[in-house]
């Protein structure tokens, strides 16, 4: 997986070096069905001075579609994990959508007549 990350504040790249690249552990966790120079992943981090918040906008360019995620927090770590969990649940729906898992509806259990009910001859 090809990533690239951007940085608006360059002093935000230390603090986030260890989040990010734990965050991308498990996201590599879920691509590995599509080739790896076909993933790119691209981020870009900016603070928001009027809400004193950060944000981190992700994303994700498979060989079957694009994922755009935000994560927003008070502090960065927060907007990472944010970010993370939106583009992985994105994934993951997206994944089922390819497995056309829509398509195969489950059979429901028959129910066994109870004890007042008479068995329909």
């Amino acid at each position: 997986m090809k990533t690239s990350f951007s940085y608006k504040q360059p002093e935000l790249r230390e603090r986030t070096e260890k989040e990010v690249q734990s965050n991308l552990k498990k996201l590599e966790r879920f691509v590995k069905r599509f080739a790896p120079d076909l993933v790119q992943l691209h981020g870009a981090f900016a603070h928001i001075p009027h809400k004193k918040s950060f944000s981190l906008s992700l994303n994700l360019s498979l060989p079957t579609g694009t994922l755009h995620a935000t994560g927003e927090a008070d502090d960065v770590q927060g907007s990472i994990r944010a970010a993370f969990a939106e583009v992985i649940s994105q994934l993951k729906k997206h994944m089922a959508k390819l497995r056309r898992d829509h398509e195969w509806k489950r059979k429901r259990g028959h129910r066994a007549p109870s004890l007042d009910e008479s068995p329909a001859s």
